[in-house]
């Protein structure tokens, strides 16, 4: 058992992460516009969502499933505030 430590930690990671998509698809956020994989040992999660409460929702699950792991962050808000002036077209 012990030659298969490091092996079995990364498969642990990958079931955690998977496990972070089934939330954030499943849950009441049923955000499909965030992703989260493995690089180079850490758990990247980027994405954008639609609200500032969507957003502390999605960080809230990501730290709750995945404590204990290297985790960086990039979700952003989407802008949907209506334009303050006229598109200028060339």
């Amino acid at each position: 058992m012990t030659g298969a430590g490091p092996e079995r930690s990364g498969e642990n990671v990958e079931y955690r992460v998977a496990h972070l998509r089934d939330r954030l698809a499943a849950e009441e956020l049923g955000e499909l516009g965030v992703r989260a994989e493995v690089r180079a040992g850490a758990v990247v999660v980027t994405g954008t969502v639609p609200s500032t409460q969507c957003r502390d929702t999605v960080l809230r699950t990501v730290r709750e499933e995945l404590t204990g792991l290297d985790v960086h962050t990039d979700v952003v808000v989407a802008q949907t505030a209506t334009p303050d002036h006229a598109e200028e077209l060339p």
